[in-house]
């Protein structure tokens, strides 16, 4: 029997990718003027992938449809930008981006904690009996 859904594992992947991406555009922010230096970036797609294939069965009913068995990697995947550079000392963040993304992160970050406390807050309105 399993205490949770899965809501909360996948939020808690979610916050991780959060936590990855507010990390990688910090040192992209603090080597802005680093010579070299080559911007990272954080993908979530094969762990979000992952929540869906873990919560989600599908099947075939008709041989006309897509098939399901595609397989994703686990994990929140970093890179590094090789394939540009913004200036002339070889570096490629652009600060303008990276503050960009950094307050997209923050809501999107903020929002998964709203979610998370409200299902907390339902478990203890459930545990205390709805009072």
């Amino acid at each position: 029997m399993k205490l949770f859904s899965n809501t909360i594992s996948t939020l808690e992947n979610a916050l991780n990718y959060s936590s990855a991406k507010q990390k990688a555009i910090s040192q992209n922010i603090s080597n802005v003027d680093t010579p070299n230096y080559k911007s990272k970036e954080v993908s979530f797609k094969s762990t979000l992938q992952n929540a869906v294939d873990s919560s989600m069965t599908a099947r075939r009913t008709d041989a006309r449809h897509i098939d399901f068995n595609g397989q994703a990697s686990s994990g929140i995947s970093v890179t590094t930008n090789n394939s540009s550079s913004y200036n002339n000392n070889g570096n490629n963040v652009d600060l303008d981006k990276e503050m960009a993304d950094m307050a997209t992160n923050q809501i999107y970050y903020n929002a998964l904690i709203e979610r998370i406390n409200g299902k907390f807050s339902t478990l203890q309105s459930v545990i205390k009996g709805g009072k």
